[in-house]
């Protein structure tokens, strides 16, 4: 019974987030959500109380998967910065992938200033870029022109954004793999100490499944 309803809840909320991808929060309704799912709107009500929550579970659902990404780097012994460069990778491959990472986004933009407030992707990656940041200092493996972290972790964070953007434009860049390596390529020229540039892949790491989006 409790992995049925375990798989009943989770296919709310991929339904969820595909019709919050496809029609916006506030055009996404909950009968279109329960038809999405296959299920009826009792057995949507049953896990999630309103639109809120199901938006909630979606950015939650969208948060792990990006620890899910951490974790695999940290269990790895990948370094803060290679791991700041997969993370990267991992955001333009699911972007225009995963309806999950989508809604989670649109989500995030869509309801900023919801009270009570929304889970925040962006403030989720942002923080665990400082984190990571905060890891490469520690470790020797910042620039010394890096002199305050927060230039950094606005630098890699609206680095996001724009790689956001253009992974999900109606026509995305084919070459966006090519265009995260030659970006990387300028950003450890500021970010890394001089001759360290060379030390880091500056390539997707698709050999895992947590770094492809694989939920």
């Amino acid at each position: 019974m409790q992995a049925r309803s375990e798989w009943t809840r989770r296919r709310l909320i991929r339904a969820g987030a595909d019709m919050f991808n496809r029609y916006g929060y506030a055009g996404a309704t909950l009968g279109q959500i329960a038809a999405a799912a296959g299920l009826t709107k009792g057995a949507l009500y049953f896990h999630f109380a309103s639109k809120d929550g199901l938006a909630d579970a979606v950015q939650e659902e969208c948060r792990r998967m990006l620890r899910a990404v951490l974790q695999e780097c940290a269990d790895s012994g990948i370094p803060p910065v290679q791991t700041l460069i997969d993370m990267t990778y991992w955001l333009a491959g699911v972007a225009n992938t995963d309806p999950v990472v989508r809604a989670g986004v649109r989500i995030t933009t869509e309801c900023a200033g919801r009270q009570p407030p929304a889970i925040d992707f962006h403030q989720e990656w942002s923080a665990e870029v400082r984190r990571l940041i905060g890891q490469a200092r520690e470790a020797g493996d910042l620039s010394p022109r890096v002199r305050d972290a927060a230039g950094a972790v606005a630098l890699l964070s609206a680095t996001m954004c724009g790689l956001w953007t253009l992974a999900t434009t109606p026509a995305p860049d084919a070459g966006l793999g090519r265009s995260v390596a030659e970006l990387w390529d300028l950003l450890l020229t500021v970010l890394v100490p001089p001759g360290k540039a060379g030390l880091y892949h500056l390539r997707a790491p698709g050999a895992s499944g947590a770094l492809t989006g694989a939920a």
